[in-house]
């Protein structure tokens, strides 16, 4: 069983402490592949609106969440 794997079962536990400190994990994990990502995209050039239309949000959501961040390459 992978971590990732154990974190999804954790999620679902039937003790509540043990699936919410599973899914602040998993959270935690997913802001930092999301923030991976668009430093990626950015460095390949993508736009603001390239990068929300894959996250299913909005431009203005994106930018503010990354556009003036020193994570992100520009």
């Amino acid at each position: 069983m992978t971590g990732t794997d154990a974190l999804l079962t954790a999620a679902g536990s039937a003790e509540p402490a043990e699936g919410l400190r599973a899914v602040r994990s998993l959270r935690t994990l997913a802001d930092r592949l999301e923030t991976l990502q668009v430093e990626r995209a950015r460095r390949l050039g993508w736009s603001w609106q390239q990068i929300a239309d894959c996250l299913g949000v909005t431009r203005q959501a994106v930018h503010k969440k990354y556009g003036k961040s020193d994570k992100v390459v520009r």
